[in-house]
């Protein structure tokens, strides 16, 4: 055996019970194993590096801004809560978390499809008192199902596109393509996961609950004159049932509503008084239509979708103790704005602007993020921090956010564009119509998993030229036998090999590492590659028994409560039925012709 081929088995065995047994994370250790590679001369410098020009891995970068667009608009988040509507079971609250992520999933990367919903899932789920447990991992598993009907539903399937060009006379995949095996397999997972989750899946809560915080806050939002909300009943716009908050009464014009009633009405310029949560009064922002009513937040410098919100005590060195908001100018002073104080869990019966500041007190403020530089070391406040994801969203901006995701979404699927071009220009408009900005475009993508994908596409390219692809293709044909169904089972090996892999290594690791031994075992026998690289497409994407495979069942493991065994139990069976689905239907599209 070739001295080269010797050392790419080791370096890959090494890759792989890194991957498996260390914390490291993946990008690491595949940059390792890469550079061991190039170092003892296996694969070339430039063979190494081709990996980051890969067109699979640059669309799926540009794919992380269109993603963040869609984000800091608000496109999914209000709209998705009223859209799950109010189940009247379990099977009927998870379907209707499954169905969306699924068909969502299928034309967004399915990563920040789940980033996307995880928080609108939480909040509908404690308002529907339902267990997060119960629909954070039937949300993951359906996005990664969903992800398996198009070209673009997950990064794995771009990258072995791009890998799938660089074959001769290979035109890459379209669209719709891999919907055959696809489609079929999503129907029976999600029918699969209505039936039996309820069993499977065991009560939990989750590692942290944000909502156990004890400030409670007073915060008063108006109704914004046209605004989809007016007319609507508290029931309807989702006023009701908000996790860690309640809506305390309706200021109209001077007429106060209290013990406000589920079939009251909104009217323009109503100013609604909440009481709840740091983490509730984001929601609320969150909604289109509602804006803190004190109308200093209008008088600051800079928009809105610069700013944050910040969480500062006031301490005995205050200037302005004792002294109301408006007095004091506290915009003037600290070009901030006061949108909501904490007092020792009492309710404060007054406008912002009169409320008059004591020590200890807790102020919530919209500002930029340079104010927590310029009064973090201040004697004024005895703490300054600001609150996690609370940047305002660009509702105004959420039409053009959809309107880019389906333009890149249709010049794809019916006018053969190439989807690095089509991702390409979205992300554009999007940067340019400020869906978000050039700093969220540039911090919106994940570089660790484009140095997985690239860092894989080299082990790939050494395992080509070293000639390793061809020995493990060659054990594998000898394990399939000599016989009229070779193809078959050497397809079906090929298959749960991939579906094991993807679970301990990740899939974009797996994807590019299986692919060139896919190459080699089809020419080996003769025949048309294309069943064997559906076949990795799709084993290397469908990752369900474990957390560490795929970053959605990595996403969604503390939030939802959950145990290594929950994924095991759950998605083993499920990737049972993806392997058998697989082998059955792919020699049926793609049959094996020389």
């Amino acid at each position: 055996m070739d001295w080269q081929i010797v050392v790419t088995f080791l370096v890959l065995g090494g890759v792989i019970g890194s991957l498996t047994f260390l914390r490291a994370g993946a990008d690491t250790i595949l940059l390792g194993g890469l550079t061991i590679l190039v170092v003892t001369g296996v694969v070339p410098s430039k063979d190494a590096i081709a990996g980051f020009a890969n067109e699979g891995l640059i669309a799926v970068a540009f794919l992380f801004v269109v993603s963040e667009g869609i984000r800091q608009t608000g496109g999914v988040a209000f709209s998705g809560q009223q859209l799950l509507g109010r189940p009247k079971s379990l099977t009927d609250a998870q379907s209707r978390v499954m169905l969306p992520s699924a068909i969502l999933s299928a034309f967004l990367n399915n990563t920040p499809v789940v980033a996307m919903m995880m928080p609108v899932i939480s909040d509908w789920a404690k308002k529907m008192r339902f267990s997060v447990s119960h629909l954070m991992l039937p949300l993951s598993y359906s996005a990664i199902l969903g992800g398996l009907c198009t070209l673009v539903g997950t990064s794995t399937t771009l990258v072995v596109d791009g890998l799938l060009q660089n074959e001769p006379n290979q035109a890459g995949l379209s669209m719709f393509e891999i919907a055959w095996v696809g489609f079929p397999i999503m129907i029976v997972g999600l029918i699969y996961l209505l039936v039996f989750s309820r069993w499977l899946l065991p009560e939990r809560k989750p590692a942290i609950t944000p909502m156990d915080d004890p400030r409670e806050y007073t915060v008063e939002m108006v109704v914004e004159p046209g605004c989809p909300l007016i007319g609507k009943t508290i029931e309807q716009a989702g006023l009701r049932h908000l996790p860690g908050m309640y809506l305390m009464e309706i200021d109209r014009h001077g007429d106060v509503i209290a013990a406000v009633s589920s079939n009251e009405r909104l009217a323009a310029n109503d100013q609604l008084v909440f009481v709840g949560v740091v983490e509730s009064v984001i929601d609320l922002q969150k909604i289109p239509g509602l804006n803190p009513a004190t109308d200093q937040l209008f008088k600051l410098s800079g928009p809105r979708s610069d700013r944050c919100l910040i969480e500062a005590v006031v301490s005995d060195s205050f200037r302005f103790i004792n002294m109301s908001i408006r007095t004091a100018k506290f915009r003037s002073n600290y070009n901030a704005a006061v949108i909501a104080v904490a007092r020792n869990g009492q309710r404060i019966n007054k406008k912002i602007g009169d409320i008059e500041l004591q020590r200890g007190d807790t102020l919530l403020i919209e500002a930029h993020p340079s104010f927590i530089d310029q009064q973090r070391n201040s004697r004024e406040f005895f703490l300054v921090s600001q609150v996690e994801d609370s940047t305002p969203p660009r509702h105004e901006r959420a039409l053009i956010a959809r309107c880019i995701l389906l333009a890149m979404i249709v010049l794809v699927a019916f006018f053969n564009v190439k989807m690095i071009v089509a991702a390409m220009v979205a992300a554009a408009l999007m940067t340019a119509t400020r869906c978000c900005s050039a700093t969220e475009a540039k911090r919106s993508i994940d570089w660790g998993v484009l140095i997985t994908i690239a860092a894989g596409l080299g082990i790939g390219s050494a395992m080509d030229s070293s000639g390793a692809d061809d020995a493990i293709a060659s054990f594998f044909v000898s394990v399939a036998g000599n016989s009229s169904n070779t193809p078959l089972i050497m397809l079906a090996i090929l298959s749960l090999t991939t579906l094991i892999f993807t679970n301990l290594i990740t899939a974009k690791a797996t994807a590019t590492l299986i692919f060139p031994i896919a190459i080699a075992a089809a020419h080996s026998l003769g025949v048309d590659i294309m069943p064997f690289v559906i076949t990795v497409v799709i084993s290397a994407a469908a990752c369900f028994a474990t957390p560490i495979g795929y970053q959605t069942n990595l996403m969604v493991f503390g939030p939802g409560g959950y145990k290594y065994g929950d994924y095991l139990r759950i998605g083993g069976p499920l990737t049972l039925i993806v392997w058998i689905m697989t082998v059955i239907i792919v020699p049926l599209v793609w049959p094996f012709h020389p």
